[in-house]
């Protein structure tokens, strides 16, 4: 299990930190998450043998959010 951290911009409101929660969790190799509105950040706990970042991303942008690197 390793820590990955991500910026996310965009995010203004409980319903966004629900959205990229919900979208984080649907990407392989997520074991869990954490997102916090104050810090603009994702907190992920992966299994890096099947996590891959760009699906992460990609499943972020599908929110309509934006990852602005890591943290």
């Amino acid at each position: 299990m390793a820590e990955k951290r991500l910026r996310i911009e965009g995010m203004t409101c409980q319903h966004c930190v629900k959205a990229v929660t919900n979208a984080l969790r649907e990407v392989a190799g997520v074991r869990s998450v954490d997102v916090s509105l104050a810090d603009k950040l994702a907190v992920l706990s992966v299994d890096e043998a099947t996590f891959d970042r760009a699906d992460a991303e990609k499943a972020i942008a599908e929110e309509g959010y934006s990852v602005a690197g890591d943290a």
